[in-house]
């Protein structure tokens, strides 16, 4: 009996490592901002709290994001609501992603007014499936940590399994798995 084509045995290999990563996800790590880190298509990224330099940089990420992202009517359309929008959720924890000096991606955490905080992500397009969005949520989650957050619950849509994965590494549950959308949530 011949043995399989070199060719073969590495596909198979490399399935059976894909397969064995999405059944048993690496755990994201909580870490303190600031950070920096080469994301997957070789942009240094800085991950830091957000300032109050920020806000400028932010409405023109906002303003840039593809509309088919949305998530819930987030981000709002429109620089002019953009604007509002950031007024009204600044008020707790924010982390931001950089680029050269731009915002590229945010995480928040919006008191609720029971104690508790919304966590929201939004990376840019042209910054997605490279790694910014779970340095953002690790260091996100420590920030918010360090400044005394200590429950944290997102809603998400169902159908958004990827996310779903994210959250669960980074020590989400699943609250409520019903209708169009999720509510994860977890302690810092």
């Amino acid at each position: 009996m011949s043995s399989p084509p070199e060719g073969v045995v590495q596909r198979v290999a490399g399935l059976a490592r894909r397969l064995v990563a999405r059944l048993r996800p690496e755990r994201i790590s909580l870490t303190p901002p600031p950070l920096t880190f080469t994301d997957g298509e070789d942009r240094e990224v800085v991950v830091r709290a957000a300032e109050d330099d920020d806000f400028e940089s932010l409405v023109a990420m906002y303003d840039d994001f593809d509309p088919a992202q949305r998530a819930q009517g987030t981000p709002p359309l429109g620089e002019d609501a953009i604007r509002d929008w950031l007024d009204d959720v600044l008020d707790g924890p924010n982390v931001v992603a950089l680029v050269d000096g731009d915002v590229v991606g945010h995480v928040m955490f919006v008191p609720d007014g029971t104690g508790r905080h919304e966590l929201a992500i939004f990376v840019h397009q042209d910054y997605q499936r490279a790694g910014v969005g779970t340095h953002l949520l690790a260091a996100g989650l420590e920030h918010a940590r360090q400044e005394g957050v200590e429950y944290v619950w997102l809603s998400v849509e169902s159908w958004k399994r990827g996310a779903q994965r994210l959250y669960q590494r980074a020590g989400f549950s699943t609250v409520n798995p019903m209708g169009a959308a999720h509510r994860m949530s977890r302690y810092l």
